[in-house]
């Protein structure tokens, strides 16, 4: 087993992320379906990884503890970027969102139990490949697996929910753009054209006004948002409301960026030309250093074991993903270029994470102009909503 150090494991994954960025401005086809940065070099890496373990008997391992702060420095900037104006505008679209993301998971689950039950296993065993691994992510997946294992005598539980997240969040990434490029194609939808985006630069990189100051006034804020986050997730966790910490920071951000005028710091008061600019500017880079960390950290071969059933059912959940976001979500949303971004983020809320779904969002503004409210219904919805939702629906399933 070789372990690379964690300021190692960085440096790789800037250099990764270089990679997908110059590979991104040089082929057309990656930009055409707004391919995600972060997944050409994140996903050369574990195939490299890969052919290392099978090749040469080596096991290649990352230090990757500096990913999860990548994500609250990520979540952070969405929140300071959000005015809650442009929230209000968009309280019906979060609501049907959630509403449409619920009801996914429900058949979601349903067609993961209903293969179970095909392949001879405890039809349980298909939350694994469900709403738990999909929807929820890792975190949901290591909460629930032990539950599932003990509790309901699922004994590869962790093996099927790992499984299933890995070949998830990998077709989340390459999934997105397509649904978003198609849309806009199929019914003839003009993008934005607007140049200041929530997360990221443009490919044709507008500069003015941005500056040392924009990045520095951008760094100290995010700080700030992650003080206060912190402590508001110290709150949470001690009123017995466990929710993963990248949402406190985001709340923290909303605060900020919202009642900044009566905020008692002078410095944090004053707004930089090209302020906006330096937080996306860091924002893309945290996002993309950990997507990429996170797709560097998968282990390939560890699906193996239960290929077969995960292959099969995942092709169908993917079928479903992207038919439901075509016919369901994305009229329901508008049938606009903002409802194409949203459709974009709907395979991270679906099948990845709720980072897979700002990477796939940002890949498409960054080609074709922002969405702003996409940027804050989707992060709320499936970094906060929904991972309650998906908890009370997996206790619901277990308890029948």
């Amino acid at each position: 087993m070789i372990e690379i150090d964690g300021f190692v494991s960085v440096t790789i994954a800037i250099l990764l992320l270089l990679t997908g960025k110059l590979a991104t401005q040089r082929y057309e086809v990656l930009r055409r379906y707004s391919i995600p940065e972060p997944v050409v070099g994140g996903f050369l890496c574990a195939v490299a990884v890969a052919l290392a373990y099978y090749l040469l008997g080596l096991r290649i391992g990352f230090e990757l503890a500096a990913r999860d702060f990548l994500l609250l420095y990520f979540f952070a900037g969405i929140g300071l970027k959000s005015d809650v104006r442009t929230l209000r505008q968009g309280g019906r679209a979060l609501v049907v969102l959630l509403a449409l993301s619920i009801l996914f998971m429900v058949g979601q689950n349903l067609l993961g139990m209903g293969a179970a039950g095909l392949f001879g296993l405890d039809p349980k065993a298909g939350l694994m490949v469900g709403s738990v691994s999909l929807t929820g992510g890792v975190g949901t997946t290591v909460a629930w697996a032990p539950v599932l294992a003990e509790e309901h005598g699922i004994g590869n539980a962790m093996e099927l929910g790992i499984a299933a997240n890995t070949v998830g969040l990998i077709t989340a990434c390459v999934i997105g753009g397509p649904i978003a490029t198609w849309l806009m194609h199929r019914h003839r939808i003009e993008p934005s054209g607007f140049a200041k985006l929530d997360v990221g630069t443009p490919h044709e990189q507008v500069r003015e006004g941005f500056d040392y100051f924009s990045v520095l006034q951008g760094l100290y804020l995010l700080n700030i948002a992650l003080l206060i986050g912190w402590g508001l997730d110290g709150l949470l966790t001690g009123a017995g409301l466990n929710l993963p910490t990248f949402v406190s920071c985001l709340v923290a951000g909303l605060l900020i960026r919202n009642l900044r005028p009566l905020l008692p710091w002078r410095w944090t008061r004053r707004t930089w030309p090209g302020e906006a600019q330096g937080l996306a500017l860091i924002s893309d880079v945290s996002l993309g250093l950990f997507l990429t960390m996170a797709l560097m950290g998968l282990q390939l071969w560890e699906l193996q074991a239960v290929f077969g059933f995960v292959a099969v059912v995942l092709v169908l959940q993917v079928g479903l993903a992207v038919l439901y976001t075509l016919f369901v979500v994305f009229p329901a949303m508008g049938r606009d270029y903002e409802a194409a971004v949203i459709g974009a983020g709907f395979g991270g809320i679906s099948l990845g994470s709720t980072a897979t779904a700002i990477a796939n969002m940002t890949a498409v503004t960054q080609q074709h102009g922002a969405a702003h409210r996409a940027f804050i219904i989707v992060p709320l919805v499936c970094g906060f909503f929904i991972d309650i939702a998906n908890s009370l629906l997996i206790a619901l399933l277990l308890w029948l």
